[in-house]
């Protein structure tokens, strides 16, 4: 299986471009003003028309209301939505919109439940913030807790950076990958030079197991 790579936590276009030329599967745009990778609809639709085609562009958000989310869809063209705080299965669906939730994993919790309340959900990102939190902290999580069968997608993410992510890929085994402070020289800002180093490790450990695989 391919494990996929997301760059979250983009504020500028050229970011963006240099994340798709490296090999990118998807982008993040963050849409909440307590994030110092917060941006607004301007920004997002700048950023969304550097893309090339083929790189799914999630829109995240964290306790907003329905009426922000909806200006955002409305302002910019989203393939997907992740909701990083307390939203319910009802609010999530209620975009015609795929989403991904958010899990906090701090403090060795059980995916399990949050999971379960969300049955629609296209798949979950296990981050390694706690409850109440915002993601980018940076932080891991124990890489154990990660299902080893889940039912849908799983995206890992939290303290991942160039260093330890083939670690990370090979232990938990993921859908994908979610970097954004692992990759960067300030906040929001990010390095073309660790994106690539963090693309290229990604692919190299999905290089062993299909050589493994052929032989």
């Amino acid at each position: 299986m391919r494990t996929r790579v997301k760059i979250c936590g983009l504020t500028r276009a050229e970011d963006a471009r240099s994340a798709a030329h490296l090999g990118a599967d998807a982008i993040g745009l963050v849409f909440h003003d307590a994030s110092p990778r917060g941006i607004d609809v301007g920004a997002a639709r700048a950023i969304r028309s550097a893309l090339p085609p083929f790189v799914t562009v999630t829109a995240l958000f964290m306790n907003a209301s329905g009426q922000r989310v909806r200006h955002v869809l409305d302002g910019v063209a989203v393939d997907l939505l992740q909701f990083h705080g307390d939203e319910d299965a009802a609010f999530c669906e209620s975009f015609s919109r795929p989403y991904i939730k958010v899990v906090p994993m701090a403090g060795g919790a059980d995916p399990g439940t949050l999971m379960a309340s969300h049955p629609n959900a296209a798949g979950f990102v296990l981050d390694g913030h706690g409850a109440g939190e915002q993601g980018g902290s940076g932080r891991v999580f124990d890489w154990s807790s990660v299902p080893s069968s889940p039912d849908r997608p799983i995206v890992l993410a939290g303290g991942l950076h160039p260093e330890n992510v083939a670690a990370a890929v090979r232990q938990a085994r993921p859908w994908a990958v979610d970097v954004s402070s692992g990759v960067e020289s300030a906040p929001g800002i990010k390095d073309a030079r660790r994106m690539a180093s963090f693309i290229s490790e990604v692919q190299g450990v999905q290089d062993v197991r299909v050589n493994a695989a052929i032989d």
